[in-house]
């Protein structure tokens, strides 16, 4: 026993010095670790449905998909991998929704029992809290309010898979699936004939609608709606005004988003008859909404994304890059990057020298950050674009949609990511990562750093435009 503890002390110890002197590094390799033992279980022989045990490329992408909470897939999932495997999918949804600083922190309270100043900071950097007191708190907290907003989806779907089933057993297991996947904004689908045949199923389809916004809000929103919202016997009036900037510009900007995306696909899908051609009226607007929020990182179609118009590929590109909200379960450059570059623009259109939303002032470090994660993720989109195409026959549409749907991890495709080689493969793995891992660490890295000058340059406007 005393040699045990002095083996956890050690262990406890390395990751305090790593989390120091690499904070990154330890998110990263953490991660990285994580989904190895995902791939590993997935390589077993129990975990496809044959017997015969997937291919390391498959089981590597899956694993990555699943941890981060992508749901591009090479393997139909529903009928490729068994029972265990679809478990050790959902397991990988679950651990991959956390977030990479808050699964390093659990890291940090299982060895040592409790959470290191080091990894507060960590954890309060991944889930923009402030108070450095309450992070040990908070992370439970997050994992007792998403299992709860995943059970609650879960339950809301129960009723209607037990008709569609007609098996309660099956019914409860693809409703906890769907809440789990919905919530985390994972887009694994765990039916056969996915959701194509249940467009117009409001009571199937709003569940998950919301089940993806409210995952893709991101837990500080969350938490601080909870605290803002009023007690029984309390007045609504003036409720909001407790909602911090921050949340603010998420809801705003997500719910903007939304709107003008599924008005957007509406009309360019209206008459598409391999679309939303055929729908009816009460249809095509329930297909729009579904349309509208699954590229905020959702991932589920009701409709052959394969079958839309460029347009309307080119419409949720852009809604991809964007994605959901910080420290959410979402990728993308996130709702607030873009809400605070929008700002700036209308600042600078004004005249005004400051960027101010809500009766608040944006410091201009906020937009120097969003404007290096914005030439950061478009970088890493060009760069992918480029090595995807090498590799494969396809046009740039396609491979840009299936860029940017990994990068933000997403998991819509137009149909092409089985039919990859395993270059291709391997290419959007990697990327899949990267968008989970990078845009977490990029800002942690530059937000940490701040450098003094004594001695500054004398001030010259060159000429822009």
């Amino acid at each position: 026993m005393p040699v045990l503890r002095h083996r956890l002390f050690g262990l406890r110890e390395l990751v305090d010095d790593l989390a120091f002197r690499a904070p990154a590094r330890l998110a990263v390799t953490v991660f990285a670790c994580v989904i190895v033992l995902f791939a590993a279980l997935l390589l077993t022989p129990f975990a496809t449905a044959d017997g015969r045990g997937a291919s390391l490329v498959d089981a590597l992408f899956t694993a990555v998909s699943a941890v981060c909470v992508t749901g591009l897939v090479v393997q139909d999932t529903a009928t490729y991998w068994s029972a265990w495997g679809q478990v050790v999918i959902l397991a990988g949804i679950k651990v991959g929704g956390f977030g990479i600083m808050t699964v390093a922190s659990l890291l940090g309270m299982i060895v040592s029992r409790k959470i290191g100043l080091t990894q507060k900071l960590l954890t309060a950097s991944e889930t923009k809290t402030s108070r450095l007191g309450d992070v040990g708190s908070l992370v439970r907290v997050i994992i007792i309010t998403a299992t709860t907003l995943e059970l609650s989806i879960a339950l809301l779907l129960f009723p209607r898979f037990v008709v569609i089933e007609n098996n309660v057993g099956t019914a409860a297991w693809h409703a906890l699936f769907y809440g789990i996947s919905a919530f985390n904004n994972a887009g694994f689908v765990p039916t056969v004939e996915g959701l194509t045949p249940h467009v117009g199923d409001w009571t199937l389809v709003l569940p998950l609608v919301l089940g993806v916004f409210v995952g893709a809000l991101g837990f500080p929103v969350i938490l601080n709606i909870q605290r803002a919202w009023p007690r029984p016997g309390q007045r609504w009036r003036g409720w909001t005004k407790k909602l911090s900037l921050h949340s603010k510009l998420t809801i705003v900007t997500s719910v903007v988003l939304l709107v003008v995306g599924a008005l957007l696909l509406l009309v360019l899908e209206w008459s598409n008859p391999r679309t939303f051609g055929p729908l009816g009226l009460g249809d095509k607007v329930l297909a729009s909404l579904f349309a509208g929020v699954m590229p905020r990182s959702g991932g589920f179609s009701t409709v052959d994304i394969g079958a839309m118009h460029e347009s309307s590929w080119l419409i949720q590109d852009a809604l991809m890059f964007v994605g959901g909200g910080s420290a959410s379960t979402a990728g993308g450059i996130k709702v607030t990057t873009l809400a605070v570059m929008l700002l700036a623009i209308v600042a600078e259109a004004r005249g005004d020298r400051d960027i101010e939303a809500f009766g608040r002032r944006i410091p201009r470090d906020v937009l120097r950050l969003s404007i290096a994660v914005v030439f950061t993720g478009a970088s890493i989109v060009l760069v992918s674009c480029v090595a995807l195409l090498q590799v494969t026959h396809l046009g740039l549409s396609q491979v840009l949609f299936e860029v940017l749907s990994a990068f933000a991890t997403v998991g819509l495709t137009t149909g092409i990511t089985q039919d990859l080689p395993d270059a291709g493969k391997y290419i959007l793995a990697l990327l899949m990562f990267v968008g989970r891992t990078g845009a977490v660490t990029v800002v942690a890295v530059l937000a940490l750093r701040d450098r003094r000058r004594i001695v500054r340059f004398p001030e010259e406007r060159p000429i822009i435009g």
